[in-house]
């Protein structure tokens, strides 16, 4: 993320919170160390950025969750019974931050580093575009910015 864009970010989140807490001390404000130097920091910087910026945006998560297997009494000691894993109930495929930009329905996919989209996800955008909303792969912050402000251009 180039400085620009860091230092953006920064002054948003500080102009929110003098904002929402008035009457505390600039020093006592706590900033976030805005990165985008994984998919994590990635995604939580362009939610925040969209966030702040007066639209709405949601990460999605789409990972089953395993299930801990009951602990059972056999004569002096407990065994634990195996678990299972639930399957989650989201799309296969679906985006990572669902966003909603003066109207419009916008599918982020993060992506970071060598990592690519899978067979569900291409489909996933696909049908997307067809119903009429707009998807966006986001590699980087900064790359991200010049396709956001193109986006608001474009409104």
């Amino acid at each position: 993320m180039n400085r620009e864009n860091k230092a953006m970010l920064q002054r948003m989140e500080r102009e929110q919170q003098r904002a929402k807490y008035p009457n505390m001390p600039e020093h006592a404000l706590a900033g976030t160390n805005w990165q985008d130097n994984s998919a994590n920091a990635l995604t939580k910087s362009i939610i925040g950025f969209l966030n702040m910026s007066g639209h709405f945006a949601e990460r999605i998560n789409t990972q089953g969750t395993y299930r801990q297997g009951r602990k059972l009494k056999v004569g002096e000691g407990i065994r634990q019974m195996p678990g299972k894993y639930t399957p989650t109930t989201g799309v296969k495929g679906s985006a990572d931050i669902s966003a909603t930009i003066r109207g419009l329905s916008i599918k982020l996919e993060i992506k970071y580093g060598k990592d690519r989209m899978s067979e569900a996800q291409k489909e996933y955008a696909q049908r997307t575009v067809a119903a009429g909303g707009i998807y966006y792969v986001a590699r980087d912050f900064d790359s991200f910015k010049e396709w956001y402000d193109q986006l608001i251009e474009k409104i």
